[in-house]
């Protein structure tokens, strides 16, 4: 069966899951593009900006570790609403507030993507609903559309934020009053989240009746039980790889362009329309290329090449060199996001999957939470300026070794050769 063939088989959960995913992602990217911009703005320094920003991810990742953790057992519908309402408390206080010890508050206890990508517990949860509904032997397929209407959702958001920022300015709106409109969007947009969660039905919760009735009662930590040691040994190595990737954020990069080159937001926009459009593709390419080396490898032998092409934008001399050397990257770079989390569902019990995909992506956060403090030190240094860039680069490879040693041998279920393993979709 092909990936066309999969979607058609997709439930109405399962379509829901889908439409969530682009209606969050749009908003992330609908934001990402003007957030550092609108920020400065409201009157922040660069090292102020980082600084939010860390504690951005911060909050992001301790809310999302408790809600994540405990969604297996008080419900997923529950906790994906109780994330929505923290997205839009972190909208309303961006927009109404320019004090920065409440942007800090919000930013702690909110949920806000100064990436554009995943931020919250959204992704955990429907990860774990969506490997419930599907087989086995379709997971990375269905993980690949996922990823590819995401990174579409995040392009057409990051388009029309650049360019509704450009359209207000022009009708004679100031740079802070274009910016605050787009934030005001965003919390708009976490309430049309919520309304569509609340269709899903009860298929998308656990089934209590689990195939490993021993396990029930098993000592948990963190929702976790039999996992642990390949759920943390993965987090350590994604904490390695995030911690890269918060060096060049989305909104980072933007404002990188911006001051580099002096780039408006409506061209911005532009840019990581293409990006996100190029990155989504990728993520789709990956389903076929896992299928015949294997999830592991195509995590891995795609990853290294983007991360090389990361370390040359700052070495480009014009701006259409620049993007062009982006969007090569960006074509390649999201190969490894739904192979790594069809692996994650692959490798753990199913009741463990919320917990299991919350811990990874949470301790991603962290990671990347500790980078933007670090990249506002240097935005804010012209010698430094392109030093972000390399530090991603680098210790993403580093990244991309260290999983290929200590992971190729681990096979997920349609890997291996037992043909009774791969059909069973209760199987670890």
């Amino acid at each position: 069966m092909n990936g066309k063939s999969a979607l058609r088989a997709l439930t109405r959960d399962g379509i829901l899951l889908f439409g969530t995913r682009i209606v969050r992602l749009f908003a992330y990217g609908f934001l990402s593009v003007v957030l550092v911009l609108y920020l400065a703005e409201l009157g922040l320094s660069e090292t102020e900006i980082g600084l939010l920003l860390t504690l951005t991810l911060i909050g992001d990742t301790a809310i999302s570790l408790g809600i994540t953790t405990h969604a297996d057992r008080i419900g997923r519908r529950k906790m994906l609403l109780l994330g929505t309402g923290l997205m839009i408390v972190a909208g309303l206080v961006f927009m109404v507030t320019k004090d920065f010890a409440l942007l800090i508050i919000a930013a702690i206890i909110g949920v806000i993507s100064p990436s554009g990508n995943e931020v919250g517990p959204f992704l955990s949860i429907e990860q774990a609903a969506l490997a419930q509904i599907v087989p086995n032997e379709q997971r990375t397929r269905i993980f690949a559309w996922y990823s590819l209407v995401g990174s579409f959702a995040t392009a057409l958001g990051a388009l029309a934020g650049g360019a509704l920022a450009e359209i207000l300015q022009k009708s004679g709106s100031t740079p802070l009053e274009s910016y605050r409109a787009i934030v005001m969007g965003y919390a708009v947009l976490g309430a049309a989240l919520a309304l569509l969660f609340t269709q899903l039905s009860p298929a998308v919760e656990v089934l209590r009746t689990t195939s490993l009735p021993q396990l029930s009662g098993a000592p948990r930590f963190l929702g976790l039980h039999r996992s642990r040691g390949v759920v943390f040994k993965l987090s350590a190595l994604f904490a390695l790889d995030a911690f890269g990737g918060g060096f060049i954020i989305q909104s980072i990069v933007a404002y990188w362009f911006h001051v580099r080159f002096g780039v408006d937001p409506a061209i911005l926009g532009g840019i990581f329309f293409g990006a996100n459009v190029l990155a989504g593709l990728s993520a789709l390419a990956a389903a076929e290329i896992a299928a015949r080396i294997g999830l592991i490898n195509t995590m891995v032998f795609t990853h290294i090449p983007s991360n090389l092409l990361i370390m040359l934008v700052p070495l480009m001399p014009t701006l259409p060199l620049a993007a062009l050397v982006l969007l090569l990257r960006f074509s390649i770079s999201q190969m490894d996001v739904p192979t790594r989390q069809s692996y994650t569902m692959a490798v753990v019990s199913p009741d463990e999957r919320s917990a299991a995909a919350g811990v990874t992506n949470i301790i991603r956060s962290v990671g990347a939470s500790l980078s933007p403090t670090l990249t506002g030190l240097l935005l804010s240094s012209p010698a430094l300026l392109g030093l972000p860039f390399f530090l991603a680069g680098g210790l993403k490879i580093v990244y991309d070794m260290m999983l290929y040693l200590n992971f190729r041998m681990v096979k997920p279920p349609e890997e291996r050769k037992s043909p009774k393993r791969i059909t069973r979709t209760s199987d670890p």
